[in-house]
């Protein structure tokens, strides 16, 4: 068979890439390519990076979404059925509305495709009969996973091209988060061996660990850095993890010495009532400056996630945070709307109190106001979001955090240009009206 594997665009201004060059790769295709028999031949399309065609003649076409990119994966999938193509749907999204995605596909991959995958196209080849869902009875082992085919991308179109995985599930439980419905609660880990081995055979020396909280088995964590740190090939490499880190400095150092330069780290919110609403009790405000100062002090750079819109927020929050992070020189930040995605305990409680105001699944882009807020209006969420990223990625800002800051200093000024860049282009189709906001008054 001919089976295509398509990565939907970003069509927000905020979040899509330029046509020359996006920054990583679709990881969850790839090995989605590599979980397939070498008898069929698969191409990887990135709409980020090429125009589809969907007069292109594919026995099957597979496409994975998140809930802001479904409305361009229905487009897609239905062009494709159109002209005979089978369709299979599969990610976030549809696994947390597998009726809705079914509308749209011939099939639907509820959860991880492991074992999936590969029923499904047993199926196709044993008569081609489609079971209308597919989804796993008990979750995947991450031992022996197969090795993502590098060799379907372009490696030169992407920033990062050399993406790993070494764990999934996270032993947090935020209710505004999808991971945990999707990967479990449970935290479950790759073989170290396996994973030093993927990473001895990339082809450069910058690794994009991609998982949710590389440190959440601090035990696990401590033997791969070591084993990182041993590699003859140095590496550089950031993930995203938890503050605990902070907590533990034989964790912090071993990370510092496997080649860390940066971490993605969930504050959330400086009010210790919004972290206990959301079910992150484990971040710890009154230790925000010390823990910040520790992974500094390693030489770790830190880009700092938060959500404005919780309940106990105000006008004020938005200053407030965003001279926390400016007095605490944290490296990059990203600004977050809170946005019910299905599937959530947060949704469910909004839907609860009548507050969500769209399901327009294009909106929920966390760059869009798709509820109403308790302590303000919708108005004053969206503009204080936007003076969030203004102020933060300002000139001024970007030199105060940065300074004089010798440590992979190119990286961290091209980072925040980069993000400087995106968001004026986000302001301006906001002002020439090209691109618009949800209108919550009149959504509902």
């Amino acid at each position: 068979m001919k089976i295509a594997l398509i990565a939907p665009a970003w069509h927000d201004p905020l979040w899509e890439s330029e046509k020359e060059k996006s920054i990583f790769p679709p990881l969850n295709l790839i090995t989605l390519a590599a979980l397939t028999p070498p008898q069929h031949e698969v191409t990887i399309l990135d709409e980020s990076l090429t125009d589809l065609d969907s007069d292109a003649k594919y026995d099957l076409v597979g496409i994975s979404a998140m809930t802001a990119l479904a409305p361009r994966a229905y487009e897609i999938a239905d062009a494709f059925r159109a002209r005979g193509s089978r369709v299979v749907l599969g990610g976030m999204h549809p696994s947390a509305l597998p009726e809705e995605a079914l509308g749209h596909a011939d099939a639907v991959v509820i959860g991880e495709a492991e074992g999936s995958w590969q029923r499904l196209l047993a199926d196709l080849e044993e008569g081609g009969r489609l079971q209308p869902f597919y989804r796993q009875e008990e979750r995947p082992s991450l031992e022996h996973l197969a090795i993502p085919r590098r060799d379907l991308l372009r490696r030169d179109r992407y920033l990062i091209p050399d993406t790993v995985q070494t764990t999934r599930g996270c032993p947090f439980a935020c209710s505004f988060c999808t991971v945990s419905q999707f990967f479990g609660h449970a935290f479950r880990f790759r073989p170290v061996a396996e994973v030093i081995n993927e990473v001895r055979d990339l082809a450069g020396d910058v690794v994009a660990f991609i998982d949710d909280n590389i440190i959440g088995h601090p035990g696990y964590a401590r033997q791969l850095f070591t084993e990182l740190a041993s590699l003859p090939k140095k590496i550089k490499w950031f993930s995203q993890g938890s503050l605990n880190i902070a907590r533990d400095e034989e964790l912090l150092r071993l990370a510092a010495a496997s080649g860390c330069i940066g971490l993605f780290i969930g504050f959330e919110s400086l009010s210790p009532g919004n972290l206990k609403a959301v079910g992150k009790s484990v971040n710890r405000v009154e230790e925000y400056r010390n823990a910040i100062k520790r992974i500094h002090d390693h030489g770790i750079a830190i880009e700092g996630a938060f959500v404005f819109g919780l309940d106990e927020d105000d006008a004020g929050v938005f200053e407030r945070t965003v001279k926390f992070a400016q007095e605490n020189r944290l490296e990059a930040a990203q600004f977050g709307i809170l946005t019910p995605f299905p599937g959530t305990p947060l949704r469910q409680a909004l839907e609860k109190e009548g507050r969500i105001t769209s399901n327009d699944w294009g909106q929920y882009t966390i760059s869009k106001v798709v509820f109403e807020p308790k302590n303000m209006d919708p108005q004053t969420l969206q503009e204080g979001f936007n003076w969030a990223w203004a102020e933060f990625y300002s000139l001024g800002s970007i030199s105060r955090r940065l300074g004089l800051a010798t440590r992979n200093a190119a990286i961290l000024w091209a980072i925040n240009l980069n993000i400087r860049k995106r968001f004026n282009h986000f302001l301006e189709k906001l002002r020439s009206g090209s691109f618009t906001l949800p209108r919550p008054s009149l959504a509902k």
